[in-house]
This record gives C-alpha cells, sequence and structure tokens, in this order.
C-alpha cells in the first residue's frame, strides 16, 4: 500500500468538502454560527478574520467536543488556516463527527488578505 504525504490527503479532503470562493465568502459568513481560524495561536494573534475564534487545528474536535454552543451538529461553520490545507483537513474530520454545514475558504487566510479583506489582530487568545 502507498503512503499518503500531506499534499494527497489535503487533495482528499478537498474532494469532499465544500470550499468558498472569495466572492461567495461574505455570505457564507453572515449565516455562519462560528468562523474558525484553525491557525496556531501565534498565526491568529498577528491577524485573522474579524469575528474568527481561534481553535488550533490539533484542539479543533476535542474543544468542538466540549462547547455545548457548538455541539449542534447542524450549525453551520466556516473554517480557515492560512492556505486551505489544514482547514480542509477539519472540515473532513468534522464531517466525519456528524457536522452538517461545515465550509472552508478556498485559499485560506492568504487569499483573505489579497483579496484586500478586513484583518483583526488580537493580544488575547479566544480558543482559551
Amino acid at each position: 500500500m502507498k503512503m499518503k504525504d500531506a499534499h494527497e490527503l489535503v487533495l482528499e479532503a478537498k474532494a469532499r468538502i465544500t470550499e468558498v470562493s472569495l466572492p461567495q465568502v461574505d455570505d457564507a459568513i453572515t449565516r455562519a454560527a462560528a468562523v474558525i481560524d484553525v491557525r496556531e495561536p501565534d498565526e491568529y494573534r498577528q491577524g485573522h478574520v474579524p469575528g474568527a475564534i481561534n481553535i488550533p487545528r490539533g484542539l479543533l474536535e476535542f474543544k468542538l467536543s466540549g462547547s455545548p454552543e457548538l455541539a449542534g451538529r447542524d450549525l453551520p461553520l466556516v473554517l480557515y488556516c492560512k492556505s486551505s490545507g489544514r482547514a480542509a483537513l477539519a472540515a473532513c474530520s468534522l464531517q466525519q463527527m456528524g457536522y452538517l454545514s461545515v465550509t472552508s475558504i478556498a485559499g485560506g487566510f492568504d487569499a483573505w488578505l489579497e483579496a484586500g479583506k478586513p484583518v483583526a489582530r488580537a493580544d488575547e487568545l479566544d480558543f482559551e
């Protein structure tokens, strides 16, 4: 059996999830119960989508399982990371947990910045 690399895993995840493009992102964010930045805390502090909460990829399943306000499997969630790989893997994982309305921002925070969208900065972590 051939071993897969990270790129192959991301491609497989992207084939199973829904990504929203930048022209669609404002509508998706407006409808979302939560926008979740799955990057690491230091990345989040440097700049993030306004209103996004930081739940690093490695903690996502555990934090959602322990957060009653995010436990509803029908909640619309929008995820993003730097370039969309981690968010695609995270969205795929949440689908496996039974979440029905999970989307990922195509191109991630890099695409958000390139499009000139607003950026928030944080001195404190939102995921704790």
